[in-house]
């Protein structure tokens, strides 16, 4: 190549230095200086890896002093090139000598880079292109939002979660019964309006002791990364601004920390898009005397547009207090309790004709007539006759269907309101209580003595006797050896060496102390496998218990937990629960239970309750099994029968009055019956119908399973992980183990930690491995790479040679990638209608589009790869072939273009314009459907058409193709 002093010249390998300037010149090397970067190179003269720097008529340069030329013609005398053109600044005619280029000059667009000589590996173009067509197909997806989460495919909560994303700024009261799942509800709700952009700062407002139970099930189940904020971290974060509560976006606090005015009025001032309240029935109210709580929450949800309140006993502090947890998300709707109270007479009829619509004998003339009534904006003849034609089964259960679900969109609290009861929900397991007698060791006996007659405890308080080892411990320190003589153990090691020898067993204590030594006397003295997990723990201990325990293979047969410290994890896998001790509260037991007792546990479950006889521990067993029938079902009521009955329960259970407890244990059996009848009769047929989703939850949970098996997304990322340089290997199965390696293509891969991680593309797998992420289209590292690989160069500019002997040896195609888009506000949704979308050119020497008879992956695969040096020389050469068909190519793809925006725009009306008139025809029957509802969805409307209306193309990525008859 003709070298001359002064020649501008970029580095093939190391174009971050920026434009080099050529300073010598000998008989075997030359020297470049990259003055922008203070860097020098020298380099063999004969085959030196560096690429001339050349533009063409119509670039845009700029010279060392700032100012631009719009190049019209080149000039070169002596091996120096002069651009002649006009200032971009003044219009006035100049030159402008190479050796004056701006030496921080950068080649950002594809064929600049193309010609310059900064040209990527061959197959990256295809990953380029893959990764376009990839995030094209997911935005527009249905299941966006809804695939990501580590959980198992229950109907109704999916359901739940998919009506909320269809609104906008949901205000939802999510009331489901204990172990129905509003947690992973509201988390599914929080995820997908984050994901699609509806939402970006949360704040969830929760009980203290609940706390961290949120912050570790939003990042395990949903990849969030709440943070926790008290007084103390309020108080450091004024390091970083003026309002605490601005520096972070996904927020977690009690409603503790709100009462005090300063962090209210702080908290009010960082604005939030969502308020989540969860254990919402404490939010006592009264007309004239509303708590503290209620205010804090009242503030907060009168500026944020979507609340989320969730309880599972709505009605727990007074029907009152159910009205205004409403009032609190929608107060124009619920403005006074007597008009409450009125309109919810009128739900019973319209729950009758639900219940005559399910009743598949057909209905009579008055039930029709009601109906009709009650649906008076909607001809219902045609679906009335084919319920009582003979006609086919399937054409009948569609009829029903059809009126079901008008009733359901017009009438009701449903639309703020989702509230599912075991009754109406199938998949739990049977649970059966095993009771173990043992008689108490004189070494209890006798602390208990002491300690009573030393004690100045209340009778009405929990007694001491409950937990005797902890007794013990008070005389012989906290390294006392109960577990030496505490026949529970005994009776527990022959359990695990005997009957339960192949089963997995959680054992739960009260205590952390009590947790730990019961640990350690298991495997001293049989050597069962066995782990540890208590509140104590750091997260990544507590990971390594719960995977220990989780193997089914090499894995701990028990894990033993604080009554804390098992924090709501999944343990489904088992069947055996030992309650080493019993806790003093019945929502504590149902919470232990619940460990096991889940949607997707296909196994009784069976309940080992060691005691001692004639022991308050046998008196409370009685008391949970026979009062409240805790063992075996759930039981709603139990914190009431708790709070009616708790003075008189600890007397009773300490003393040997047979009488009194007799009396007791009948008051609360019969007390029990009585609100569960009550309950019962409560029931809102019409509500649990829209809540459960009414036979479309289930298709919704199919459709994510025929995506969970769908073999695309691993085939994809193995190809992508590849692609990086991420170093993959084979874990246990369905597990592969990802870490960095020295060679990867991005500095930083977002979820992947120096250490490495464990990804599975299996849901059953991830569920009963907590220290796993479950790789979905909704993974923050498959979103994160995707946005790293198209917002950077990786693949923008390839050379790649073609083996046809068809085509003349020395022929040049090009292959173009434009990106079709559109910008417009993120909360409006634009991906649903028209993502950025990738527009395939493929040209030949005279301009034509080869692209609709040569498919991708099939040239693919004809391909093959050159090295940088001699694509940048094939770039160079084809030049003169590539700046004309480059000038023609963008007029192909804006007119490609006004095909994908007229198809956008038209999606836009029709499904924009069904839901305006579909919520215009509920508001005239259901008061509940907000007029900011509406209003936002005439302005989405707008502004997506507006925006589609501004729609660009860019040209995104270029890959030159030469054919070559070698090899």
């Amino acid at each position: 190549m003709p070298f001359a002093l002064g020649q501008r010249w970029i580095s093939d390998s190391e174009s971050e230095l920026g434009l080099g300037t050529l300073v010598a010149i000998d008989a075997r090397q030359i020297t470049l200086m990259f003055t922008a970067s203070g860097e020098q190179r020298h380099y063999a003269k004969q085959d030196a890896p560096v690429t001339r720097v050349r533009f063409n008529p119509g670039d845009t340069i700029e010279s060392g002093e700032g100012w631009q030329l719009t190049v019209a013609s080149i000039e070169e005398t002596s091996g120096l090139i002069t651009y002649l053109g006009s200032r971009v600044d003044t219009g006035e005619s100049t030159e402008l000598r190479e050796t004056l280029l701006s030496h921080e000059l950068r080649f950002n667009k594809p064929q600049d880079k193309l010609f310059a000589g900064q040209i990527d590996k061959s197959d990256r173009f295809a990953t380029r292109y893959q990764c376009w067509q990839t995030q094209l197909k997911w935005q527009r997806s249905p299941l966006r939002g809804l695939v990501g989460a580590r959980i198992g495919l229950v109907p109704h909560q999916l359901h739940i979660a998919h009506e909320a994303g269809k609104r906008h700024a949901p205000r939802l009261l999510l009331a489901d019964e204990v172990g129905l799942g509003k947690t992973i509800e509201a988390g599914l709700i929080i995820h997908q309006q984050l994901l699609t952009g509806r939402a970006q700062r949360i704040i969830a407002v929760v009980p203290e002791a609940l706390l961290y139970q949120w912050l570790v099930e939003m990042l395990r189940r949903f990849n969030l990364r709440f943070s926790i904020f008290d007084a103390e971290r309020c108080e450091q974060a004024y390091d970083e601004a003026i309002n605490p509560f601005e520096t972070e976006q996904l927020i977690l606090c009690t409603p503790k920390l709100l009462r005090k005015k300063q962090w209210l009025e702080q908290a009010v001032e960082a604005g939030w898009d969502t308020l989540v309240v969860d254990e919402a029935h404490h939010l006592a109210w009264a007309e004239d005397n509303p708590s503290r709580d209620y205010q804090v929450v009242e503030t907060l949800a009168q500026v944020t547009p979507s609340v989320l309140l969730l309880t599972a006993t709505p009605d727990q502090l007074g029907h009152e207090s159910h009205f205004a947890r409403l009032r609190l998300l929608d107060p124009d709707r619920f403005y006074s309790y007597d008009a409450f109270v009125s309109q919810e007479k009128g739900y019973r009829e319209v729950a009758d004709a639900a219940d005559a619509l399910l009743n598949e004998d057909g209905m009579s003339k008055a039930q029709q007539a009601q109906l009709a009534e009650l649906l008076t904006e909607q001809d219902i003849e045609p679906q009335l006759k084919c319920l009582n034609a003979d006609v086919s089964a399937g054409e009948q259960a569609s009829a029903r269907n059809e009126l079901l679900s008008a009733l359901l969109d017009r009438h009701g609290t449903s639309r703020v309101m989702f509230r599912n009861s075991r009754s109406a929900i199938s998949g739990f397991p049977g649970r059966q209580l095993c009771r173990h007698t043992l008689t108490m060791p004189e070494q209890y006996q006798t602390a208990i003595k002491v300690i009573s007659a030393l004690s100045k405890k209340a009778a009405s308080e929990v007694p001491d006797s409950l937990y005797p080892e902890r007794v013990f411990q008070q005389f012989e320190g906290d390294d006392a050896s109960w577990w030496q003589f505490d026949p529970r153990v005994s009776w527990l090691l022959e359990q695990l060496k005997g009957e339960l020898k192949q089963e997995k067993v959680l054992i739960i204590c009260s205590r952390k102390q009590t947790a730990e030594q019961l640990e350690t006397a298991l495997r001293q003295k049989e050597g069962i496998r066995t782990g540890v997990f208590h509140e104590d723990m750091s997260i990544l201990e507590r990971d390594r218990a719960a995977a220990y325990f989780a193997d089914m293979e090499e894995g701990a047969q028990v894990l033993v937990c604080s009554e804390i410290g098992s924090e709501g994890r999944n343990f489904q896998f088992a069947a055996h629960l030992v309650l080493f001790d019993l806790p003093a509260h019945p929502d504590l037991l149902e919470q232990r239970i619940g460990r096991l007792d889940r949607i997707g546990q296909t196994r009784t479950i069976n309940v080992h309750a060691p005691y001692f006889a004639d022991s308050s521990q046998a008196r409370l067993l009685d008391w949970y099994d026979q009062g409240l029938q805790a063992f075996e079902q759930i039981n709603p009521c139990g914190d009431a029968l708790y709070r009616e009955f708790e003075e008189r329960l600890w007397p009773a259970a300490s003393q040997s009055d047979e009488a009194a407890w007799t009396t007791l244990l009948k008051e609360t059996t019969q007390r029990c019956q009585i609100l569960k009848g009550q309950l019962e009769q409560g029931r809102d047929r019409l509500l649990e119908l829209h809540s459960s989703g009414h036979g479309l939850a289930e298709q919704l949970a199919d459709a994510v399973k025929v995506e969970d098996m769908k073999t695309d997304l691993p085939s994809f990322m193995f190809s992508l992980f590849d692609t990086l340089g991420i170093h993959q290997e084979d874990g246990s199965q369905n597990v592969m183990i990802l870490r960095p390696s020295e060679h990867m293509l991005l500095p930083h891969v977002p979820g992947l930690p120096d250490d490495g991680v464990q990804i599975t593309f299996d849901r059953q797998t991830a569920l009963s491995r907590e220290d796993v992420q479950l790789m979905t289209w909704d993974h923050p590292m498959v979103s994160g790479i995707l946005e790293q690989i198209l917002t950077g160069d990786t693949g923008s500019v390839t050379v790649s040679l073609l083996a046809n002997k068809a085509l003349p040896a020395g022929t040049v195609l090009v292959e173009l990638i434009y990106v079709a888009e559109a910008i417009a506000p993120k909360h409006f949704q634009m991906g649903r209608f028209l993502p950025p979308t990738p527009i395939r050119l493929l040209l030949d020497k005279n301009g034509k589009d080869l692209a609709a008879n040569v498919p991708f992956d099939g040239l693919q695969k004809q391909l093959s790869r050159v090295n940088r040096h001699t694509g940048s020389k094939l770039a160079m050469t084809a030049q003169s072939v590539v700046h004309p068909l480059l000038a023609g190519a963008e007029t192909t793809a804006q007119q490609e273009m006004v095909q994908i925006t007229n198809a956008a725009r038209q999606q836009i009306n029709d499904v924009l314009d069904l839901e305006q008139d579909r919520l215009l025809a509920l508001k005239a029957v259901n008061p509940a459907i907000r007029d900011d509802e509406i209003a936002f969805v005439q302005e989405q409307k707008q502004s997506l058409l507006n925006a589609v209306d501004k729609a660009q193309v860019k040209l995104d990525a270029i890959r030159l193709i030469v054919v070559s008859h070698n090899g």
